[in-house]
């Protein structure tokens, strides 16, 4: 079974009371790895594992947990050489960072040089990019080990992490013990193949990924919740940034004014590492900002009464489940409870954000998927009676019917006779929830707290059920508005459902204030004490899934 070289990996306890994170002392070197790159980071300096045995045991549980789907390309080659150079580092005494031989993920929207990039799409199979993404090119230079590209949505519109070409990504908690001993019944073969449940998406490689132990550190990408949402039903950390303050150069884009670089982690102090390390000014990114960024360790708060926490009413959707309803308001009485201020407060355009988010989003689909003709890269058809029917035999056999779907919806409300109606109509609304959030934090309230989820992950076979635009209405409904009004947001592990599944908790920040979201989100995460997952895996052998591909940079 996995269980045991788990243990090695993320220093998971034995059979028992479920650990919790951040309790107790690391066995090892390497059992230091609960999910914290600094103390990884720690035992690399003191010797206790190098990044070659490091990498080793990450591309081990890869090929182990296989039929996840996490990955789409596997960079084993490349990997090793990069802990090899890493290796030579820590030797010298010269490490270049907290995350300098620490194994990472990257989602295949991301440019990687000399490795496949897909989106998950038949119009980018076999496409490899001349150039790293700035966020790529940044860990690397960081020293961090580019262990593969994650499976994803294709070109992140969904959900679920299930419209992929390479076919669904699935949760690892439903491999856990957890899982396993409240919901699968008995008289399902014992893997429970018929009830595994969704990651959430569109990032949901990446929040597989860190979830199973197979990476510290995972980049996603945000848009409406893409990096939130799968973070919530994974039991991971999922931070999205102020819009500007990393780059977007490299990354493919959905919504070129929502589109901001996600970072999956296993815990709040390992998100603000990685964000140090991404965020500042990229000249290639006019949208980044021109300030300087410093990179910050967060404090150990431990006096939140001076903290006034908000509680927006309009986040009681239609659909929220008790499970959720509940643990919002235990999270609020937490905090209250440690002297902070909770206050109830209105953001009376959230209703609206929903729609307008479609709008916005079909329309700048429209305009970006726009460059995939053909002609310069990517697939292209065999179709070759004119150019103009090469155009659209290409696109046809490339993009997928949700691709298609939102291409022709964006372009429907770009024509002239809709463009004020539909297109201006949804900016206008955009400013007003925008200004909802500026009159809150206004007044002043710090942080806002809300679910992320409406519920915990849904099986896929019950997900599969809606399309994809009526599953991502109902998914990005609690997180789209933080993308539109472009302030940082993340979700916290905070408890598991009566199904043995995790359920997050969303932070909203004040733009720029990641310092302070991060640090009212570690407090949180320490006070609430999520457990580790028991991943329990013997085999599976799912021919379905065997795409996964090895490269190299070249």
């Amino acid at each position: 079974m996995l269980r045991a070289s788990l243990r090695e990996v993320s220093g998971a306890s034995p059979p028992g009371e479920p650990p919790r994170r951040g309790e107790g002392a690391p066995r090892s070197g390497v059992a230091a790895a609960a999910g914290r790159a600094r103390k990884v980071s720690a035992a690399l300096k003191e010797g206790h594992v190098t990044p070659t045995e490091l990498c080793q045991r990450c591309l081990s549980l890869i090929k182990s947990t296989k039929f996840l789907n996490a990955y789409i390309t596997v960079a084993e080659e490349t990997a090793l050489k990069q802990a090899e150079e890493s290796e030579k580092r820590y030797r010298r005494g010269q490490p270049l960072s907290v995350l300098d031989g620490i194994p990472i993920a990257v989602k295949d929207n991301f440019n990687t040089a000399g490795i496949e990039t897909t989106c998950a799409s038949n119009m980018l199979k076999g496409y490899i990019s001349p150039y790293n993404a700035t966020v790529v090119q940044k860990l690397l230079d960081q020293g961090a080990v580019l262990l593969g590209k994650t499976n994803l949505d294709e070109f992140a519109m969904g959900s679920g992490s299930t419209d992929g070409v390479f076919g669904p990504v699935r949760n690892p908690w439903s491999y856990s013990r957890q899982y396993k001993e409240k919901s699968v019944p008995k008289s399902h073969s014992e893997d429970g193949e018929s009830n595994w449940v969704i990651t959430g998406g569109s990032s949901g490689g990446s929040a597989a990924a860190v979830s199973s132990f197979t990476c510290f550190a995972a980049l996603g990408s945000d848009t409406g919740g893409s990096t939130r949402n799968p973070a919530a039903h994974c039991g991971v950390v999922g931070l999205k940034p102020t819009y500007g303050l990393i780059s977007r150069h490299g990354l493919i884009p959905l919504v070129n004014s929502m589109d901001v670089p996600g970072i999956l982690t296993r815990c709040v102090d390992d998100a603000a590492v990685v964000l140090g390390s991404l965020a500042g000014h990229d000249p290639k990114d006019s949208t980044t900002v021109q300030d300087n960024f410093k990179p910050f360790e967060l404090p150990n708060l431990t006096d939140v009464s001076k903290l006034s926490i908000g509680i927006p009413k309009e986040y009681h959707a239609p659909g929220l489940s008790s499970e959720i309803l509940a643990l919002w308001s235990k999270a609020a009485d937490l905090f209250k409870n440690a002297g902070a201020k909770v206050i109830e407060v209105s953001l009376p355009h959230t209703r609206y954000s929903i729609v307008c988010y479609h709008v916005l989003c079909a329309a700048e689909v429209a305009s970006n998927m726009a460059r995939f003709d053909g002609l310069e890269y990517g697939h292209r058809s065999d179709m070759n009676k004119s150019t103009e029917s090469m155009y659209a035999a290409t696109r046809r056999e490339g993009f997928n019917d949700v691709v298609r779907g939102r291409i022709l919806s964006g372009n429907y409300f770009l024509l002239k006779q809709n463009y004020e109606n539909y297109f201006i109509k949804a900016q206008k609304v955009r400013r007003l929830i925008a200004n909802d959030f500026v009159k809150v934090f206004g007044s002043g309230v710090d942080i806002l707290l809300t679910p992320t989820t409406l519920s915990d992950a849904v099986p896929y076979m019950e997900f599969i059920k809606e399309d994809n635009r009526t599953r991502s209405a109902q998914d990005d409904i609690l997180t789209q508005a933080a993308n539109m009004a472009g302030l940082p947001a993340i979700n916290v592990p905070t408890g598991l459902s009566e199904r043995g599944l995790p359920l997050g908790l969303q932070f909203i920040g004040q733009s720029f204030q990641e310092k302070q979201l991060l640090t009212v989100a570690k407090w949180f995460e320490k006070q609430v004490k999520f457990p580790v997952i028991q991943l329990e895996v013997k085999r599976h052998d799912h021919g379905a899934f065997q795409h996964q591909k090895s490269a190299s940079f070249s």
